[in-house]
């Protein structure tokens, strides 16, 4: 009887998510990126988990998922930007096989853009056990790594860090892989955490990569047994201190109507926190659309190392 009332509670709370996304309007609206130099990061954040990364020359998308609906969920923000005001792509990058972070469509599409504009196809990379759901889709090539394994785009290292999550796209395909990523060129290094809980893997990826800049995820932290595969706003706080990097994007909120707390929450609610840490300098928080440029030696100098040791 028990586990009769936990699956109707569970179906109850789904159709509630559903019922909400579909009626809420859609919000914001697209523009296009601001393109960096080849010595300049670029970090324009799209949406939920996707952004477009330019770095060391390269042009990177991570997670993008640019459709309205997820099987029943409709976003509720368009995305910052669309996918024919982006630039040529070299490489897509996807931390996992869940329906908001690995979207075919999407991915079909920006493969057609980007052959549109210079005739060839970007690469794709992703954790291990993913490659079989993007095989048909047009990629010039699938790159499949490991935890702590690394692959070259031009100049630029892209290497898998783990996670605390799971890979499964379904139920019983719990072979596939996940994790986050790091890509470090001669002036610049960014984290993308993919989805992930708190966990002891943010100091180990500090320790091993010092990644300047840290995109981290937000939303979708309640109720309360969420946070063993996702962080909460304080949670992802404080796996950017264990890190010490110098800036952090959050990400994971606002775009997809997931868990229980209020759209509008998260957001304030890590602002509060690194208020209270004493490092909200250190959150560069972007709307959809919007781009954050970084000139070389310039996420050192907004760097909160200095306010570590009193943070943490």
């Amino acid at each position: 009887m028990a586990g009769l009332e936990e699956k109707a509670r569970k179906i109850a709370y789904f159709s509630e998510l559903v019922g909400q996304s579909a009626t809420a309007p859609l919000a914001g609206a697209s523009r296009l990126p601001r393109l960096a130099q080849s010595d300049e990061l670029g970090i324009t954040f799209i949406g939920h988990s996707s952004f477009l990364i330019q770095i060391g020359g390269q042009t990177v998308l991570v997670d993008p998922v640019f459709a309205r609906w997820l099987v029943v969920l409709r976003r509720l923000r368009h995305p910052g930007v669309r996918i024919d005001g982006l630039p040529p792509i070299d490489a897509v990058l996807l931390s996992h096989a869940h329906m908001d972070h690995l979207n075919r469509p999407s991915l079909r599409k920006i493969v057609a853009h980007t052959r549109r504009l210079t005739g060839k196809a970007p690469v794709a990379i992703v954790p291990w056990g993913v490659e079989n759901l993007i095989q048909d889709l047009g990629f010039a090539k699938v790159i499949s790594l490991e935890w702590w394994q690394s692959s070259l785009l031009g100049a630029v290292s892209v290497t898998l860090t783990p996670s605390k999550h799971w890979g499964a796209r379904l139920f019983n395909d719990t072979y596939r892989g996940f994790g986050g990523y790091v890509l470090r060129s001669s002036e610049h290094s960014v984290y993308h955490s993919g989805d992930t809980a708190y966990f002891s893997g943010f100091a180990e990826i500090g320790r091993r990569l010092a990644p300047e800049v840290a995109l981290l995820p937000i939303g979708a932290y309640s109720p309360d047994n969420f946070r063993s595969v996702h962080t909460s706003p304080e949670d992802a706080l404080q796996g950017f201190l264990d890190m010490r990097a110098s800036v952090m994007v959050p990400m994971h909120f606002g775009t997809f109507r997931l868990s229980a707390e209020p759209v509008e929450e998260p957001l304030p609610r890590l602002l509060a926190s690194a208020r209270k840490a004493g490092v909200e300098d250190c959150i560069c928080a972007l709307n959809e659309g919007e781009t954050r440029i970084f000139r070389p030696g310039e996420g050192t100098e907004l760097s909160c190392p200095g306010k570590l040791a009193n943070a943490k």
